[in-house]
């Protein structure tokens, strides 16, 4: 019975078979047929599901594309070259053109670089899911809106009947009335 009445909603609708639909588009059709709401919080669902690796890679991102990053590394660079340029003197362990921190600023850029690619691959994967859930949200508000013009057609409609149809009998009435006044003033 249910499954009968999705189908004809869907038909009704989208003027499209149920069977014909995404699988996505029936989804929201059985929704609105069981009168379930789709919105959810994709952020809490995407959030509370992350392994300790990705919550690792997202901190990492979060701490390297901040100003306080920029500021530790720029901080980090004036010491180690004041500390081998000038207070070390002819005793430094790393003298111009600082190869070995070339060397660690590599390394540090291929460790940091693919992590952070993880974290905007899982924000790409969120963006994703944000936007499929807005296509059914929109899809659903869009239906039911549809039916909504039609409920208020069918209102229209049946008043308009139902003027019509008083209009009649009054007109019926009019006519009995003209006639009565009509076969009195006949003589």
């Amino acid at each position: 019975m249910m499954e009968q009445h999705v189908k004809e909603l869907a038909e009704r609708l989208l003027n499209a078979g149920f069977d014909d639909l995404p699988e996505r588009e029936r989804r929201v059709i059985h929704r609105i047929a069981d009168r379930i709401h789709i919105s959810k919080n994709i952020n809490r669902e995407f959030h509370d599901n992350r392994t300790f690796g990705q919550r690792l890679a997202d901190q990492v991102a979060e701490f390297g594309g901040s100003w306080s990053f920029i500021s530790l590394c720029g901080t980090v660079l004036a010491v180690w070259i004041g500390l081998n340029t000038w207070l070390l003197g002819r005793e430094t362990f790393d003298p111009y053109p600082f190869v070995f921190l070339n060397l660690i600023l590599s390394m540090l850029a291929a460790l940091q670089a693919p992590i952070i690619m993880m974290s905007q691959n899982r924000q790409s994967a969120k963006d994703r899911l944000a936007a499929a859930n807005d296509y059914e949200i929109n899809l659903k508000a869009e239906l039911e809106i549809i039916s909504l013009h039609e409920k208020f057609d069918q209102m229209r409609n049946d008043q308009l009947t139902s003027l019509i149809e008083s209009q009649e009998r009054q007109i019926e009435i009019l006519t009995t009335l003209v006639e009565g006044l009509a076969s009195e003033r006949r003589p």
